[in-house]
């Protein structure tokens, strides 16, 4: 299920949508990479992680950290309400298109800071090398469009 979420969430979606947008409404490339990959790659990736890992915190204890002791719960629930805020706002970016750059530039941090932390921990279960792999992916990607976007001004 992880698998498929990133791969919906980091790759089909924002490319589907940008090609939606750029072909259909005329956007520009740059306007529409951030656009998306903050809407579906930042937004709806850790929002829906956040509402998976409130409602079973254990999993992301036990699979994503390897950790057996139940009270990581209580730490696993507070990463969820700190991925469900900036998952919520960057959905709300795709209403509030000024929020696009600052949105993009927190996931970029946050991803690549996670990413790493990956790297560091020596990733060894399935589903931490691919929480690390997609963590770097997006945090390069918005680190392009900000690149891009600042260029562009």
């Amino acid at each position: 299920m992880q698998m498929i979420a990133i791969i919906l969430f980091m790759v089909a979606f924002p490319i589907v949508s940008i090609g939606i947008d750029v072909g259909t409404a005329g956007t520009p490339i740059i306007i529409a990479l951030g656009k998306w990959f903050v809407f579906w790659g930042v937004g709806w990736r850790l929002a829906t992680a956040a509402i998976r890992q409130a409602m079973n915190p254990l999993f992301t204890a036990k699979a994503i950290f390897e950790i057996e002791d139940p009270r990581a719960s209580k730490l696993v629930l507070e990463i969820a309400f700190g991925n469900f805020a900036l998952g919520a706002t960057s959905i709300a970016s795709l209403y509030f298109p000024a929020w696009v750059p600052a949105t993009a530039m927190a996931g970029a941090i946050f991803y690549g800071l996670a990413g790493f932390q990956h790297i560091k921990n020596k990733a060894t279960t399935s589903a931490e090398i691919a929480a690390m792999v997609s963590d770097l992916g997006i945090a390069v990607i918005l680190a392009i469009y900000l690149a891009l976007l600042a260029i562009a001004d």
